[in-house]
């Protein structure tokens, strides 16, 4: 009995340390999942933020020098669509904004929607707030900032059209209720499927993300 007793013992203890060892692992791992996805304040304003000018050197040899502002035809381009909703670009103006925009600084979130619809889902809502939160900053504040939405290559094309364009005014709703971001700051373009992040994987969740570009920093261009 002593013996049986002691048999019983050992193989409950077993089973305790057991779960209580797979326990920490499984919450750990539902942690860093839930997390991996939403991007800090910080690392959008640095992602974000201009590049500083170089102080021009003296020197035998006078290279010129990069500027970060925008050159006369970005600027043009960037007046013209200021202000306009996001249904009236046309599809030249649409790749003309790509083409400016792949120079310049940028970040890409993902930010999902609720299922068939251009509401933003509860658990990217911290990526939204946070992006509030860094273009509003004064690192940023004064810059006009594209916020492009595309999708992955599921459905047609002008479903994908239409339903990026209205995630894309549902970033730029939320931002200007909530952290008073002037409208006119905000351009807003939907691409669709047309400019997948990985086309190898066209179904991919990389692919259904919103991109945010900083076109000009106002007050470097009107110096």
């Amino acid at each position: 009995m002593r013996l049986a007793a002691k048999g019983l013992t050992a193989i409950l203890s077993i089973i305790t340390i057991g779960a209580a060892l797979s326990l920490p692992t499984s919450s750990a791992f539902a942690g860093e999942e839930s997390n991996s996805k939403n991007v800090t304040e910080d690392e959008i304003v640095r992602a974000l933020a201009p590049p500083a000018k170089k102080p021009l050197t003296r020197g035998l040899s006078m290279a010129p020098q990069a500027d970060p502002a925008p050159n006369a035809a970005e600027t043009k381009l960037i007046q013209s669509v200021r202000g306009r909703s996001t249904r009236s670009l046309s599809s030249t103006e649409r790749e003309e904004i790509a083409s400016v925009a792949k120079d310049k600084p940028n970040i890409d979130l993902e930010i999902t929607f609720d299922y068939n619809s251009a509401n933003i889902s509860a658990k990217s809502m911290p990526s939204v707030q946070a992006l509030g939160r860094a273009l509003t900053s004064p690192d940023l504040k004064g810059s006009t900032f594209v916020v492009a939405g595309h999708t992955d290559a599921a459905g047609g094309e002008t479903y994908n059209q239409d339903l990026s364009e209205r995630r894309a005014d549902s970033i730029k709703r939320y931002l200007v209720d909530k952290y008073s971001i002037s409208a006119t700051d905000l351009v807003t373009v939907g691409y669709g499927k047309s400019k997948l992040k990985d086309p190898s994987q066209p179904m991919a969740e990389a692919n259904r993300r919103v991109q945010v570009v900083n076109m000009e920093n106002k007050t470097t261009a009107s110096k």
